[in-house]
């Protein structure tokens, strides 16, 4: 695509965001384009937001499991950017009309200790550079029409990343078997979804490894520090104003939060 249409189009997601409204898919304008096309205009929109003043602090992968796979028709993961004021403490109340289409995950994060750097990197060399692992709620929030998207749409929409919500219960990698930590999300009382870590690239710091292999493939490396939001390992489940969320993950603790 040409670099003036790639800038046009994270103009658009930018005032689709500030406006809380969703724009026609890229792929049903723009048919041929590519992947990369759909990172140049995440990077696009991400440095804008850097230039006005917000702060990274982490990235997010997306689509890691079969649950999210099929709930959306896009078969390979994909990844966004996650910036300081998007970050809540579990109890924490979201203003609900801050988002678009306004969806929940369950989810672990990880805390670098280290640098993690690519081509060949391995989930042993990933469970070395992480820190801790934390439980967390992302909130999905698209700014393009849900219908027949495809990667390059989600990846154009900062891989539809809104907000998460961290627990407070950290462990380390040696402290507890990552792959068999659960989730049972519930709304109002009601349990909704339930799922096992595992079910993300068959142990959640895959994607960690993934994510650095595919950052090598921009020259780049993840840093000590950052967080990453390591994929779903539930559907997504739909929430309204007024919703009280919560999820249980055993003996990482409970998240809950709510849509006010």
């Amino acid at each position: 695509m040409p670099a003036e249409v790639i800038e046009a189009i994270a103009d658009e997601l930018a005032e689709a965001d500030r406006t809380k409204s969703v724009i026609p898919r890229i792929t049903a304008r723009y048919p041929d384009a590519t992947i990369e096309d759909s990172y140049a205009i995440q990077g696009i929109w991400r440095d804008k937001n850097v230039t006005s003043g917000r702060k990274l602090v982490g990235r997010k992968i997306g689509l890691t499991s079969k649950a999210m796979q099929q709930a959306t028709g896009i078969t390979e993961p994909d990844y966004g950017v996650m910036f300081d004021d998007t970050v809540f403490s579990s109890g924490a109340e979201l203003r609900f009309d801050d988002f678009s289409n306004v969806r929940i995950e369950v989810e672990l994060a990880f805390v670098l200790k280290a640098p993690l750097e690519g081509p060949n990197c391995t989930l042993e060399d990933a469970l070395a550079a992480i820190d801790y692992a934390v439980p967390a709620l992302e909130v999905l929030n698209s700014h393009i029409e849900l219908e027949g998207r495809t990667i390059v749409d989600t990846i154009s929409d900062n891989a539809a990343y809104g907000a998460m919500v961290l627990g407070d219960v950290r462990k380390r990698p040696d402290e507890i078997d990552l792959r068999w930590v659960p989730g049972v999300l519930s709304r109002n009382g009601e349990i909704e979804e339930t799922g096992v870590a595992q079910g993300v690239l068959g142990h959640p710091a895959t994607g960690v490894a993934w994510l650095a292999n595919k950052f090598h493939q921009h020259g780049a490396r993840l840093e000590a520090g950052e967080i990453i939001l390591a994929g779903s390992f539930t559907r997504p489940m739909w929430v309204h104003k007024g919703d009280e969320v919560r999820c249980d993950y055993a003996e990482m603790g409970e998240i809950a939060c709510r849509f006010i």
